[in-house]
């Protein structure tokens, strides 16, 4: 056998383990579950802030102009500034994704406390099984009726 189908063997053998599978998996539902915070905070939540704050307020569009490009006449949003060159900060965009880690982070949590739960669950389950006696067979319970008879008499 040569090196490199030895190679090309072990990182078969590795790639279609359970756990590669499964991280892979994860990381698919993790991207999709991303854009489903990433809608949940740009959709509903952020609306919400702006009701509540009274006004048409667009995160995305805040920011801290640092330095102006010079002789720049154009709009002053952050899309139009970034292209000519000027330094800004954007906080409002660090904020919106800010509120989708803390988000994101949140439901990981609930999501590995309940499935801790689940799997304590289940190991109570499997000792409460395993830790009660089992039903003799059959043929055991006939022998010792036998058996019983037989010292009656």
């Amino acid at each position: 056998m040569s090196k490199a189908s030895g190679f090309l063997s072990e990182f078969r053998e590795f790639a279609v383990k359970g756990n590669m599978i499964d991280l892979a998996v994860g990381v698919i539902i993790g991207a999709a579950f991303g854009k489903i915070i990433t809608s949940l905070v740009n959709d509903i939540i952020m609306p919400l802030i702006n009701f509540v704050l009274g006004g048409e307020v667009d995160f995305s569009n805040k920011f801290l102009l640092l330095r102006m490009p010079e002789g720049y006449a154009g709009p002053q949003t952050y899309d139009a500034l970034n292209k000519a060159g000027a330094v800004v900060l954007s906080w409002g965009n660090f904020l919106t994704v800010l509120i989708n880690f803390i988000l994101m982070a949140f439901v990981v949590f609930c999501l590995v406390k309940a499935v801790n739960a689940s799997r304590k669950r289940f190991e109570r389950e499997q000792a409460a099984e395993e830790a009660a006696p089992a039903a003799p067979a059959e043929d055991v319970v006939v022998l010792r009726e036998i058996r019983d008879l037989l010292q009656r008499k």
